[in-house]
């Protein structure tokens, strides 16, 4: 049984997500917390393989399932090697994207359907889900005005940031459709605001989890 916390963040391209998971990580480890920090895809070497060859332009086109069945080979890889070993010795592991960015781009995005979703989740995953997900939601319209920006200062688009906005566009849908059926577990905060502001509705969503876990170790020790 995993003893640690497991969070992850999700969202659009141009949401934010990756400023505020550093940010989030940096507030949990001066709450007193050993963190792991991996990323999907990757997170190690055979996933960061992977990850060259779904987000290169120079894939080209990408049968839908065949990126389903390689991403899910990358999260298998980081499952065995970094999240679940993390989890085993009590650590918070926090993850920029896990198995919500499946349901959202794969399921959604590229029409796969939530059930050929949930076959290759319930074999991979099985029982190790996030303890909390969270959703920066923004309109894509304004993500990819932020992704532009990006790439016009020496960024790029990747292959799944390059696609079209109506695919973006059912990305969203997927994450908002996914939220609604889990609202204690998913949560969705608003990415068009501050960082400043974002960032504290963020770490209010994850005290909780950590007093509750300070609280059980308090009482593993007592009994001890």
């Amino acid at each position: 049984m995993k003893s640690g916390l497991f969070i992850t963040f999700e969202g659009v391209d141009g949401s934010g997500k990756s400023t505020q998971l550093r940010r989030a990580v940096q507030y949990i480890r001066q709450r007193g917390h050993r963190v792991v920090v991996t990323r999907e895809p990757g997170g190690t070497r055979t996933g960061e393989r992977v990850r060259d060859i779904l987000l290169a332009s120079k894939t080209g086109k990408l049968a839908p399932l065949a990126e389903l069945a390689l991403m899910y080979a990358a999260r298998a890889q980081v499952l065995e090697e970094v999240v679940r070993p993390a989890l085993a010795r009590g650590e918070v592991v926090v993850s920029d994207r896990y198995n919500t960015a499946s349901f959202a781009y794969q399921g959604y995005g590229r029409q796969l359907g939530t059930p050929t979703v949930r076959a290759f989740d319930r074999v991979i995953c099985g029982s190790t889900q996030p303890d909390l997900t969270i959703i920066l939601d923004i309109d894509p319209e304004r993500a990819r005005g932020r992704a532009l920006g990006d790439a016009r200062r020496g960024s790029h688009l990747d292959r799944i940031e390059a696609a079209s906005l109506a695919f973006h566009k059912r990305v969203r849908a997927g994450y908002l459709a996914i939220a609604r059926r889990a609202p204690e577990r998913i949560k969705l905060v608003c990415a068009e605001q501050s960082i400043d502001e974002l960032q504290n509705q963020i770490r209010a969503l994850i005290e909780p989890l950590l007093a509750r876990r300070n609280r059980n170790s308090k009482l593993e020790t007592r009994k001890s």
